[in-house]
Parts: structure tokens; C-alpha cells; sequence
């Protein structure tokens, strides 16, 4: 239930970063700035169905003096739901094959195992079962990549909300006090909630029953 614009480049690759050591880590510093916008459409219009958030994927690869291209990473992260700046770090892994002359290989020679789909990092795209099994599938941990996101969200459904909160917020201005606003809005949040509570428990009562109990008050 997620679209892009016609535009949008939904892959790309960075530029090659030479790393230094911090501490006992070789750190890259990639500062590879991208843009991604992206719709949803609600199809079902129930409480319980929620959003599957987009995915992105990622491969960190690495090149040598002698243009020796290897493998070093996978890894995905769930873009975050909620507006703002996140800072995620994600741990990577490479499939590795048994065996030294594999190890030599990779080390003399260049190249390793690749995945031929990158959404196996998470689920496949092919995949369609209940359970899925990556047993046999050997791994091990390379690294991790720091992502610093700044996510905005738009939606017709804020502006009631906004609405609201913007005719709360008038009313504590005037009141005073940045404690004083936070503390009398969440009292009055409470007390719309109780309300509204109280008047779905009343019309969900027979009608026999609320006036037999106001007769007898």
C-alpha cells in the first residue's frame, strides 16, 4: 500500500570513503546526503490493521589497492514512524563459505559470497510460507552503519488534531507557565477522555435501565 513518484530513485550507491581508525575500528565516514518520499493509501479502514513501514536495505561493500572487490556487510532497518531526527545503528553480516581456501580466496583474489536477493536480509520477496527457516545459511558478524534520518510526516488526519491542540495551546498561553500549559493540558486530554468514555457506557446501557435508575434518584 506504499507508492513513489514516478521520479523517485529508490536505490543508489555512494561514493568510495577511505577509512582511519578510531580506537580499535576502521570508521568511514560516507556523509552521503538522500531524499525518499513515499504515500500510503489506507485500503482497510479498521483499527486493527496497521501500516507495514517501508524497509530500507543496504550493502557495504569494499575496494582495495588492487581494485579487489569484497563483500563486508548486509543489513535493513525499518524507517521510523514517527517525525523527527533519528540516529540508528545498524549491525551488518556477510555470508561466509566453510573452509580456508574460501578465506584465502577472498583474501588473494577478491570477491565472496553474495546474496542474488537483498530482501533475504530480512524476508525474501519470493518467500510466501508462515515460517521461514535459514537453517544451513552461515553468517558472520563485520560492522555496523549509522544512519542519521530526518523523517516528515503528512496527513489529512492531523488536521482535526491539529486543530485541536492549537485551540488548547491559545488557552494555556494565556495561563503562563511552560509547566503549568503541559500539566492543565493533560488534565483536560484526560477529562475529554473520560467523558467520551462515560458516554459510549451510557448509550451502550438498555434504555429501561437508565430510566428505572433516574426515577430513582
Amino acid at each position: 500500500e506504499w507508492s513513489s513518484p514516478a521520479f523517485q530513485q529508490l536505490s543508489g550507491v555512494t561514493q568510495t570513503c577511505a577509512t582511519k581508525t578510531v580506537g580499535w575500528d576502521n570508521v568511514a565516514y560516507f556523509c552521503y546526503p538522500f531524499t525518499l518520499e513515499m504515500f500510503f493509501t489506507q485500503g482497510d479502514e479498521s483499527e486493527d490493521s496497521l501500516p507495514q513501514w517501508p524497509v530500507l536495505y543496504f550493502e557495504v561493500l569494499s575496494l582495495d589497492f588492487w581494485q579487489r572487490y569484497r563483500v563486508e556487510g548486509y543489513g535493513s532497518l525499518v524507517l521510523p514512524a514517527s517525525p523527527g531526527l533519528h540516529m540508528l545503528t545498524i549491525p551488518t553480516w556477510r555470508p561466509v563459505e566453510l573452509g580456508t581456501v574460501a578465506e584465502l580466496r577472498r583474501f588473494f583474489i577478491g570477491g565472496s559470497p553474495e546474496l542474488e536477493d537483498i530482501t533475504y536480509v530480512r524476508i525474501p520477496s519470493t518467500f510466501k510460507g508462515e515460517r521461514l527457516s535459514r537453517f544451513g545459511f552461515r553468517t558472520e558478524t563485520t560492522g555496523s552503519v549509522t544512519f542519521r534520518l530526518y523523517c516528515l510526516q503528512q496527513s489529512k488526519a492531523f488536521l482535526e488534531t491539529s486543530a485541536l491542540r492549537q485551540r488548547m495551546q491559545s488557552v494555556l498561553d494565556r495561563l503562563g507557565g511552560f509547566s503549568q500549559q503541559s500539566s492543565v493540558y493533560n488534565v483536560l486530554e484526560a477529562f475529554q477522555r473520560a467523558r467520551r468514555r462515560m458516554q459510549e457506557a451510557r448509550e451502550s446501557l438498555p434504555q429501561d435501565l437508565i430510566s428505572t435508575s433516574a426515577s430513582t434518584v
